[in-house]
């Protein structure tokens, strides 16, 4: 046995860097009891939590993918234990709210989701430690201002279920409005209206993971300038709309 200053000397030795050896042949204590203390003194390591795999739910994650690509941020727990997905949900469309958290609901292990009201808007959020790993398209800055490009496993998701990721898209950074034109017929103006779907996206990588889904599908898709840079991507053409209408629909 060792008394309290017999220890803190041999520890205070080692700490200078000395080496366990030459500390324990001039105090005569053990190399093992010294090495002993110091696991006393050091903090276990955090073991980390097991990897997630692969989402169960693949119609729900695609439609949250493009949540989140659209209104979605990662923020990391203050305590290092975790992370919280938000989705900026606006008041105006009630059922858009509650696709969000159902699908949150549905990729969450826990099955937990919440809603916190701000000003104009609502955030579904929810807790989860590995929402880095369902999301690799996390980082620091603006999503605009970094690469995006799906991981294998992801494209594979969306290759399963391109309607849900399209989805999801519009309902974060898109809309379906009805233009209208006049044109002369026998002599008099008539009013024409035609529905058409907008989606606004500041990233050239999600506009392009948009149209290349829209590829796939067989819908046609043309870009409308804003300030003359190409923001805007217009599916205006009948058959199209009409596909549209049938898996998308407008915001509700």
């Amino acid at each position: 046995m060792y008394d309290v200053g017999t220890r803190e000397q041999a520890l205070a030795l080692v700490a200078q860097g000395r080496s366990l050896n030459s500390v324990s042949k001039e105090t005569g204590i053990s190399r093992a009891a010294i090495r002993s203390w110091q696991a006393r003194l050091e903090p276990l390591p955090r073991m980390a939590p097991p990897s997630p795999g692969l989402p169960s739910d693949e119609s729900a994650y695609a439609y949250l993918l493009g949540l989140y690509l659209g209104d979605g941020c990662i923020s990391a727990h203050p305590r290092g234990t975790g992370h919280y997905l938000r989705i900026a949900c606006a008041d105006a469309w009630p059922g858009l709210i509650d696709a969000c958290e159902a699908a949150m609901r549905a990729v969450n292990p826990a099955q937990k989701a919440y809603r916190t009201q701000a000003q104009g808007y609502v955030s579904v959020v929810g807790y989860y430690a590995h929402w880095p790993d369902l999301f690799p398209q996390h980082g620091p800055g603006k999503k605009h201002e970094r690469p995006i490009a799906l991981e294998a496993w992801q494209q594979a998701i969306v290759d399963a279920c391109p309607w849900e990721l399209v989805r999801g898209l519009i309902h974060s950074d898109g809309c379906r409005i009805t233009n209208w034109t006049t044109r002369i017929v026998k002599g008099q103006h008539k009013r024409y209206e035609y529905p058409r779907y907008f989606f606004t996206n500041v990233s050239a990588d999600i506009r392009r993971l948009y149209t290349d889904t829209l590829d796939s599908l067989g819908v046609e898709w043309a870009y409308c300038t804003r300030n003359g840079k190409p923001y805007n991507i217009s599916v205006a053409r009948r058959d199209s709309v009409a596909l549209m209408d049938a898996h998308v629909g407008p915001k509700y």
